[in-house]
């Protein structure tokens, strides 16, 4: 983290669709999928412009098809996962919880919205 935020790294973004960003030394191509579907989507491309090329057509090919199946694009989400962190993290977010009288989900919730600038 620097500066109190964090930086998009390894993907890009187009529309309300996000692409992983990877590069194969074996293949020398970039490649990657689209992030947050149900489906497996991916693109690639031998330089920057042609994987960000590639990432738009696939997003576009992608909610054509959904609007043709009348499928949603963007995966559901249902509001609850599971988290691991250091014992002592836990520790210490569960004592801030009770200082501050909320419940150590509300803790959570509350710091992932200050991450996320929501």
């Amino acid at each position: 983290m620097q500066n109190g935020s964090l930086k998009m790294k390894d993907a890009i973004k187009y529309t309300e669709y996000l692409g992983s960003v990877h590069f194969s030394a074996e293949d020398d191509v970039f490649y990657g999928k689209i992030e947050g579907v149900d489906d497996l989507v991916t693109f690639e491309g031998k330089t920057v412009t042609d994987l960000r090329s590639a990432f738009i057509e696939a997003v576009d090919d992608y909610e054509q098809l959904c609007k043709e199946t009348g499928k949603s694009g963007l995966k559901s989400y249902k509001g609850s996962f599971n988290i691991r962190i250091a014992p002592e993290l836990h520790r210490e977010a569960a004592r801030k919880s009770v200082e501050l009288g909320i419940s150590l989900n509300q803790l959570v919730e509350k710091a992932i919205q200050k991450m996320i600038g929501a």
